[in-house]
């Protein structure tokens, strides 16, 4: 346990800052980066608050970039955050590692700060990031807040035309009271010192808004911070076919950040691929390229590459020296085998997003950001704890039409041959993640709406 309770307190006791005082509350890796993407935001304001943070999940090394003090205990917990999948059992892993102690911790240290800013009479607030966990803390804190909904979306039970029909059972309680998120959770949104809750989607943001919750519909700062390193344009314009004849067939891996799942992932994505190059060399196979196929495995920096390539070259893999394309990558690895390339690459992730026609994926956020640029993602449910099937349905739900699912990775092939028969069909899915994920700059917008809303007081 990492205790630096005392961070946040030892600017000046003795005088009273005219700076707004900000704590940030997440609760996971990927809320710790939207929630750090926000922050960039908010320091490039003209006057731009005093910010401490409190990661929930996990140790928050991403505040670490922006130098940002945390005010109380972290731990790495055993699920790695994912509580909710496994039937519980990682909940009951977690609560043996330390949870219940870790949690009422945190509960103090959030009091005290708040009482502490009181007692300098600074204006201070906090920003809610990821849940009802994070959401709960705020509301019971004493001080004003605002949340940043990233777990919940409206598209996990409609579309724009209605309910999605569920088979489950116990699929009716995600939406019994008429809305994704229950009413006590909308109650926590609708206190009088809640200033502003920025959903995830415009769907969602609509919804909400049927109740007293002051709900901005700005984007989704997951969106933000993917830009290429090098000028990028769509691949399904009106010249479609030439584009086709004239370059590869590109598309990126994506097995996920955490180990060792990512490395079961790796391995079911190879067997996709594989059956991919077979169907690609057919006579009959509808793929117009040059004839070369090229994969990009975007792995995360957190992964052992070692053994990444290890299972490439048991799989019959060889390492090359020469890249079919610009990746923007002197370290990246490249192996080929036969009309095929395979590239590997920790640092060009931008880019991997950009260049791909469509994704193998067997990841969270990595997938929806993919389908956020409008491209397709073909998925393969694992055996997590993250990518499991129910995750993964879950995930198909909220991303629709872009994201399909294949229970088995040599299913793949003829979904791709499938999707470069239809042609509408990839207009639709361009479309569809658009719509699902929002235009960049949420981090901006928000950024500049709480720079008003916690600054204004109470709402009346």
């Amino acid at each position: 346990m990492n205790d630096v309770s005392q961070l946040s307190l030892a600017s000046n006791p003795q005088s009273t800052s005219s700076r707004l005082q900000l704590l940030v509350l997440s609760n996971g890796h990927g809320e710790d980066i939207i929630a750090v993407r926000i922050l960039q935001e908010l320091q490039q304001q003209a006057n731009p608050p005093d910010i401490c943070a409190l990661p929930l999940v996990g140790e928050g090394r991403a505040y670490q970039q922006l130098n940002i003090p945390l005010i109380g205990a972290v731990r790495a917990m055993p699920s790695g955050g994912f509580i909710y999948m496994d039937g519980g059992r990682q909940l009951v892993r977690d609560v043996r590692g330390g949870l219940l102690q870790l949690t009422l911790s945190q509960i103090q240290a959030v009091r005290r700060w708040v009482k502490y800013q009181q007692q300098l009479g600074n204006q201070s607030a906090i920003l809610a990031v990821g849940d009802i966990i994070p959401l709960l803390f705020a509301t019971f804190s004493g001080a004003n807040y605002a949340f940043v909904g990233t777990a919940k979306s409206e598209y996990y039970v409609r579309d724009e035309v209605g309910l999605i029909p569920r088979k489950t059972k116990g699929a009716s309680w995600e939406n019994f009271s008429g809305s994704i998120y229950h009413p006590w959770e909308r109650w926590l949104m609708s206190r009088r010192r809640c200033q502003a809750v920025f959903p995830r989607d415009t769907l969602t943001t609509n919804f909400l808004k049927k109740w007293p919750i002051p709900a901005f519909d700005l984007g989704n700062p997951m969106m933000d911070g993917l830009e290429a390193t090098f000028p990028t344009q769509r691949f399904y314009s009106a010249d479609i076919q030439q584009q086709e004849i004239t370059r590869p067939l590109i598309v990126t891996l994506l097995p996920g950040s955490r180990p060792p799942e990512a490395y079961r992932n790796w391995e079911l994505i190879l067997v996709a691929v594989s059956a991919l190059i077979a169907s690609f060399r057919e006579r009959d196979s509808v793929f117009h390229t040059s004839g070369t196929l090229v994969f990009l495995g975007a792995i995360a920096p957190g992964l052992d590459s070692n053994i990444l390539c290890q299972t490439l070259k048991i799989q019959g893999w060889r390492p090359d020296s020469e890249s079919p394309i610009a990746l923007d990558d002197a370290n990246a690895l490249i192996f080929k085998q036969k009309n095929a390339y395979l590239i590997v690459t920790q640092q060009a992730y931008n880019n991997c997003l950009h260049l791909a026609d469509l994704a193998i994926a067997m990841a969270g956020t990595a997938t929806e950001q993919f389908v956020g640029l409008g491209k397709p993602a073909i998925a393969i449910p694992g055996h997590g704890p993250q990518y499991n099937p129910s995750f993964a349905e879950a995930q198909s739900r909220l991303l629709g039409p872009s994201l399909i699912l294949v229970d088995q990775p040599g299913k793949v092939a003829k979904v791709v041959q499938s999707l470069f028969k239809n042609p509408d069909s990839l207009q639709l899915i361009a479309h569809n993640g658009l719509q699902r994920m929002g235009k960049p700059g949420a981090a901006r917008r928000i950024a500049d709406c709480l720079q008003e809303k916690l600054g204004m007081g109470n709402r009346e």
